[in-house]
């Protein structure tokens, strides 16, 4: 299949961007990457009266990153380039891991971090990632800029609370403090392939003891939830992997985390990754924020210049 008719824009800086997103109304979407986008035009699930090429808007694809203020990433920053980008792996690790789990090399290549957040698919590791965070989007429009917050971004499957004249410029996400650690994982058919279930954790540790446990899912539970596990596992040894307090975790995780039948796997199967998953991730999340304690001092000011 082929898009509808649509009237094609290429400007040349945000302000006409945004000039454009404003007489169109809701009639107009933005280009950035375009590996979502492109394929629901081609099969018609999307058909906007107006396209809005960004990619020709020079300066707007930079990475920056320093211990004190988190990474910074802009819009038409790829996948691939945020990946491999030294200090944003230094200051955020669990950027890079997760995106190492984002689809195929050709799409992280093309595809933009910020429009996979902003795209807000529940399949998707970049908006959990984002959750887990307490990161923020900024947007831009004729009326001005604004910050949105993770937990107040994502209205639900494929829904944001972006303005129809808005645009995602940029996103921050803050650093790794030592001894908080970070892991992500996910079960997939093939590697690259939308996961069965995915899971991201963020846990800290004082004495080697974990003190506090957070999970967002990709693919099952709530979209947009981060459950709290520090009620199950709060005080488990992390050096002690029999600690009764993990067998706790693997069940209080099948319970408290809803699962839907598809037609690539039962409600069932998908409970039993969440519980598999869930243990597995935070355990490895918790040795993490132990090693962090050598290897990521909190003094370390990590700086990394415009790409």
């Amino acid at each position: 299949m082929k898009p509808s008719p649509l009237i094609y824009h290429r400007p040349r800086s945000i302000e006409e961007a945004c000039q454009i997103l404003a007489e169109v109304a809701h009639e107009g979407k933005v280009l950035a990457g375009g590996q979502s986008l492109i394929p629901m035009l081609s099969m018609r699930l999307a058909a906007p009266a107006n396209l809005v090429d960004i990619t020709a808007i020079d300066r707007l694809d930079s990475i920056t990153a320093s211990a004190g203020s988190g990474v910074t990433f802009e819009a038409l920053a790829t996948h691939a380039a945020l990946a491999s980008h030294p200090g944003a792996n230094a200051v955020q690790p669990l950027l890079g891991r997760a995106l190492q789990l984002v689809a195929h090399p050709t799409i992280r290549n093309r595809g933009t971090t910020v429009g996979s957040i902003v795209h807000a698919d529940p399949s998707a590791e970049m908006p959990a990632v984002l959750l887990l965070l307490d990161g923020s989007v900024t947007v831009r429009s004729v009326r001005g800029s604004r910050e949105i917050p993770a937990r107040e971004l994502f209205l639900g499957p494929l829904e944001s609370a972006l303005e129809p004249d808005e645009i995602a410029t940029s996103v921050t996400v803050p650093g790794a403090a030592a001894g908080v650690g970070v892991a992500i994982d996910e079960i997939a058919r093939r590697h690259g392939d939308y996961a069965l279930v995915g899971v991201a954790a963020r846990v800290q540790v004082t004495d080697g003891e974990v003190t506090n446990a957070r999970v967002t899912y990709v693919s099952a539970g709530e979209f947009g939830e981060v459950v709290d596990y520090r009620d199950v596992i709060g005080g488990a040894s992390v050096a002690y992997d029999r600690d009764p307090l993990w067998n706790r975790l693997s069940e209080a995780a099948r319970e408290r985390i809803e699962t839907e039948a598809d037609i690539h796997a039962t409600a069932r199967y998908r409970s039993q990754l969440v519980a598999a998953l869930t243990a597995r991730v935070v355990l490895r999340a918790a040795r993490d924020g132990v090693a962090s304690l050598a290897t990521r001092p909190s003094a370390q000011h990590v700086e990394a210049g415009k790409k």
